[in-house]
């Protein structure tokens, strides 16, 4: 990272879970490669969670954009948020691409995030730095401003 660098100019928004009242199910981003990045970072932001709910995230990896043959990554997964303790709070998951099966085929994530029990407010962003710079050049649709 160079001094004078902006951080959105280091770190793309690859995916978001957008903020959603979720009933109890779950809510994923859609499947990223990770071809051209070095480091990711999932945010989990819960609002109110609802009685007695529970909200659990992961993180993901398949070998296409489609899913296909999908497990989860070890280690990648938040002890579970609670309504006693977690209303209007944030996760972070740090994931580096060597802590992904690459070695298999296994080059695409996504995010999961799941409620249980009763729906909740949550939204998620999947981050990551790229390999080439500026990474604000990954970012996804979603993405209408960046203020310098």
């Amino acid at each position: 990272m160079e001094l004078n660098s902006k951080i959105s100019e280091e770190i793309a928004v690859l995916a978001t879970i957008n903020p959603v009242s979720q009933g109890a199910g779950t809510a994923t981003s859609g499947w990223v490669s990770v071809s051209t990045y070095h480091r990711f970072l999932a945010l989990i932001q819960t609002g109110v969670l609802g009685a007695s709910a529970t909200v659990d995230a992961k993180i993901q990896q398949a070998v296409d954009s489609s899913g296909t043959s999908a497990k989860d990554v070890t280690g990648k997964a938040l002890t579970q948020l609670v309504k006693a303790s977690n209303d209007n709070n944030q996760a972070l998951i740090n994931l580096r691409v060597d802590e992904l099966d690459t070695a298999n085929g296994f080059d695409y994530i996504q995010l999961s995030v799941t409620v249980g029990t009763a729906a909740s407010l949550i939204s998620a962003a999947l981050l990551a730095t790229c390999r080439f710079d500026p990474a604000s050049g990954s970012n996804q649709a979603g993405v209408v401003q960046v203020v310098g």
